[in-house]
């Protein structure tokens, strides 16, 4: 933690707002972590030196020397998730140049979308390198909607049962691609979640993210002790199986601090043991005021989540959360099930909206689960005033047509649009700052996780 003067910046997408508070605010950041000073011959070296079983090419002459015309398979994460897939970070070119040095020709890179929608052609080419696109390598978006996409592989301890992309399984070489990070559900992100849910049927999300579990306080970030999350997501990866994974950390700019290649269990291990170390932000006390950003992650309400889950744990009861998002999906909301129960937690309060999901009347609905946990934040912070929504696509009707929870930022700003709007929505949000009221700046937004001590 270090004190700051009056002004400061948040971040905003690609750009920074500009900002002045009536007291001085307190900036909560993850500590300086230096980035890799050549990250493409460290990827290299980790494919060929993992942290436990074969190296990548090892992996590949034994699946060539049992099938010559064999087909990998490459799981990479959708946009959601800011993992370096291009560009001086990038680590599908190495993936790429080792499978073809061993003569895999036939690769498939799938989507893990999860229950998240398919990405679009420009997306897909922001994202990837320019291997991705050149024959024969196919691009596939996982749709767990899609029957014929699925296959049934049994059930879970705790009764899940298990379909998962028959692309996945059908492959002769398996590699999972993932960003270890902090995730307000399952305690830190990569690993395991690669496959669930990011490959698996929509009906599986109904025991991944269930009422019951999502109302578990043991799933919470950087909690795997006890988390039913975290220990689903192991359950249904080890029933998928899986040849060779590829983990990486990243610091605040977003640069790679670390790669973690080899067996699943092992390289998630070794990722979560830097991400334990990095991204917990301490702080003296809560505070009366805090301003949050959504994060790269946030390019919808939905996903704005995540943000304020961790932002609520630096906030006291009954205070101010003033949350600033950049959404830039098609629809800045989400999703038709979130915005069938998102109006819920408006009219039934967090409590309420609880007992409602855990009812045995209720039939679940998916993508209830990102509701529960806005209810965490109004849990805390009480009031659904407590919260100042500052976005510039959602505002003015859409915010009150759409029965989002909180207060609109975007009330009496007008003339101005995008980040203009945006930074004045939390200007205005500041200026009712009390005298003497303790503010702080979270200026990672969901990537950082405050913690008392």
């Amino acid at each position: 933690m270090t004190r700051q003067p009056l002004s400061f910046e948040l971040e905003f997408g690609q750009d920074r707002l500009r900002l002045d508070s009536p007291v001085p605010v307190d900036i909560l950041a993850l500590k300086t972590v230096p980035a890799l000073p050549d990250p493409q011959a460290a990827i290299r070296v980790s494919l060929e030196s993992p942290v436990a079983g074969p190296s990548l090419s090892e992996l590949t002459r034994s699946v060539r020397r049992r099938r010559p015309d064999a087909e990998a398979v490459i799981v990479i994460s959708d946009n959601t998730r800011p993992v370096p897939y291009r560009g001086e970070d990038g680590i599908l070119e190495p993936v790429f140049d080792s499978l073809h040095r061993e003569g895999i020709r036939h690769v498939t890179v799938l989507v893990a979308t999860g229950t998240h929608r398919s990405l679009r052609d420009e997306e897909l080419r922001r994202m990837l390198p320019e291997q991705a696109f050149h024959d024969p390598v196919k691009i596939i978006n996982h749709d767990c909607r899609d029957a014929s996409m699925l296959r049934h592989l049994g059930r879970t301890a705790r009764g899940t049962e298990v379909w998962i992309n028959r692309f996945y399984l059908d492959a002769d070489l398996q590699i999972l691609t993932g960003l270890a990070e902090p995730h307000f559900m399952a305690g830190i992100s990569g690993g395991p979640k690669a496959i669930c849910p990011g490959l698996v049927g929509e009906d599986v999300t109904y025991g991944f993210h269930s009422a019951a579990m999502m109302a578990n306080t043991a799933a919470r970030s950087l909690n795997l002790e006890g988390n039913p999350c975290q220990e689903e997501a192991r359950a249904v990866a080890a029933m998928a199986g899986s040849d060779f994974a590829v983990n990486v950390t990243l610091n605040r700019d977003k640069r790679l601090t670390g790669v973690f290649c080899g067996t699943l269990d092992a390289v998630h291990r070794a990722a979560c043991k830097r991400v334990m170390a990095e991204s917990g932000i301490a702080m003296e006390h809560e505070y009366d005021v805090v301003v949050t950003h959504a994060g790269f992650a946030g390019i919808n309400h939905y996903q704005a989540a995540k943000a304020a889950v961790e932002a609520s744990r630096a906030v006291k009861a009954g205070g101010v959360l003033i949350l600033a998002a950049n959404h830039t999906d098609a629809d800045p909301v989400g999703g038709a099930n979130y915005k069938q129960v998102l109006p819920m937690l408006k009219d039934l309060g967090p409590d309420e909206f609880d007992r409602k999901m855990l009812s045995p009347a209720w039939k679940f609905v998916p993508e209830q689960w990102e509701v529960q946990m806005w209810g965490r934040v109004f849990r805390k912070l009480g009031p659904l005033g407590q919260l100042i929504y500052c976005s510039p696509q959602l505002t003015g009707t859409v915010f009150s047509r759409m029965g989002l929870p909180g207060v609109d930022g975007g009330i009496g700003v007008g003339g101005l649009v995008g980040r203009d709007l945006a930074e004045a929505m939390v200007q205005k949000a500041l200026s009712r700052v009390k005298p003497g009221a303790s503010v702080a700046v979270l200026t990672e937004g969901p990537y950082g996780v405050p913690m008392m001590g």
